[in-house]
């Protein structure tokens, strides 16, 4: 089969991928085999590539916004079944974290793509447990993006505790973003967007955002809540300083850059919070999934062929992307 591997992290313009030909991996005790569908490309996917994240896999696969045929049955699972494959691969299940609800906190959690090979490749295996049923007619290439994107971005929006009404400020507009915002217009928000990407303004708009404006331009009115989805640093003094009081910002990714000194006074004083977003519980991603449906939220996408997901990747680096690129395997390159 064909698979793309991370053979020498750096730079994505040094292509960290390499696509090689592997045999078709064998489900393990309480895994599957998916053939895969679609599979999202996620910023963290970029990330370790590029060694911001080293892959603790050698010559690890990446992607965990798996869309899956299964092909080899479980115990769960049924021939034929379509599934979801996240980031969040496992967990010990007995720690403390695990026992309060809080297994995205685990010490022993594993990731797809990271920890063990994920979906930029023809075939996947996969923990059943941790496997999300797919039901409905939506097509495959735009429920890969929910997988990751929609859920972390589902938890962003609630760490950000936006308030019934609320005005939240929304920092990059890609994947992600695009899922959480529309959730927010859905509860009543005024949303307003920055991002440096035209077509990330454009796109927001078109979504219903009140306003779209570049990174660091003023905000129309004071924020109750902000998410920054961008791994900028010096986004987080810009987006605390547009936090009204009592105000929160959540930040939605894994990796970031360094983080600029902070004014006390005009940054945090009058009660914002700054907080961040690890990962995610299967309780988020099984609420995110059933509101999604419910709310039939629009998954703008950018389609690649499996055998350019080297391009796919310096695209989204490049902020090329319109909304969410995605893996086809077996779409002519």
């Amino acid at each position: 089969m064909l698979a793309w591997e991370v053979r020498r992290p750096g730079p994505v313009e040094t292509g960290p991928l390499e696509a090689v030909t592997r045999d078709v991996p064998e489900p393990g005790p309480g895994e599957v085999l998916v053939r895969v569908l679609a599979c999202g490309v996620c910023r963290t996917d970029l990330h370790v590539a590029e060694g911001d994240l080293p892959p603790r896999l050698p010559g690890v696969t990446p992607g965990h916004e798996i869309v899956g045929e299964v092909v080899r049955q479980g115990h769960r699972f049924a021939e034929g079944d379509r599934v979801g494959v996240a980031w969040l691969r496992s967990t010990c299940g007995v720690c403390a974290y695990c026992r309060r609800g809080a297994e995205n906190l685990c010490p022993s959690s594993l990731y797809t793509g990271w920890d063990a090979d994920g979906g930029y490749a023809e075939y996947a295996v996969a923990p059943e447990a941790y496997a999300y049923p797919l039901p409905g007619d939506r097509p495959d290439i735009e429920v890969a993006p929910l997988l990751c994107a929609g859920i972390i971005g589902y938890r962003a929006l609630r760490r950000a505790e936006l308030p019934p009404g609320g005005r939240l400020g929304i920092w990059g507009f890609g994947g992600s973003a695009h899922l959480a915002a529309q959730i927010a217009l859905a509860e009543g928000a005024a949303v307003h967007v920055f991002t440096r990407a035209a077509a990330g303004r454009e796109l927001a708009l078109e979504l219903g955002a009140a306003s779209a404006q570049d990174s660091f331009d003023p905000s129309p009115e004071p924020l109750d809540s902000a998410i920054i989805f961008a791994p900028a640093g010096e986004l987080v003094p810009a987006a605390l300083r547009r936090l009204d009081r009592g105000g929160t910002l959540a930040i939605a990714g894994i990796h970031l850059s360094d983080v600029p000194v902070l004014d006390y006074q005009d940054d945090l004083f009058q009660e914002r919070q700054l907080r961040s977003v690890s990962s995610n519980t299967r309780a988020d991603g099984e609420e995110f999934l059933r509101l999604a449906d419910r709310l039939g939220l629009k998954v703008t996408v950018t389609p690649y062929p499996l055998d350019q997901a080297d391009r796919a990747l310096a695209d989204l680096s490049g902020d090329r992307v319109n909304g969410a690129a995605v893996l086809v395997p077996g779409a002519a390159g």
